[in-house]
């Protein structure tokens, strides 16, 4: 709450000051200033910063129902730009696998 509070002076002392000259009342220079506004000083804390762990492993999921005529549910999960190039990748394969059988003319 007083750190809230602090610059509360600085900001009323332009309007302290005139209203002291409204009234007819000879203010030194001094006193017309703001105070200058010093930030509060906290203790720095330093603590070991965690040691970065390694990007999770890219999975690929692929799961067919028996009996099914579905191609079935594949599920990728890990960093998306890993996700990412694996979908570029199976994208590339199948159209790779269309092409050989595509029929020629």
């Amino acid at each position: 709450m007083a750190t809230a509070l602090s610059p509360l002076p600085t900001l009323f002392a332009p309007l302290q000051a005139f209203a002291a000259w409204l009234a007819g009342e000879r203010a030194s220079p001094r006193a017309a200033q703001p105070a200058p506004h010093r930030p509060p000083q906290f203790a720095r804390i330093t603590r070991p910063l965690p040691a970065k762990r390694p990007a999770p492993p890219l999975r690929v999921v692929r799961v067919v129902e028996p009996g099914s005529r579905a191609a079935g549910r594949m599920v990728i999960s890990g960093r998306m730009a890993d996700v990412c190039a694996e979908l570029d990748r199976l994208a590339e394969r199948e159209a790779q696998s269309l092409q050989v059988r595509a029929p020629t003319r």
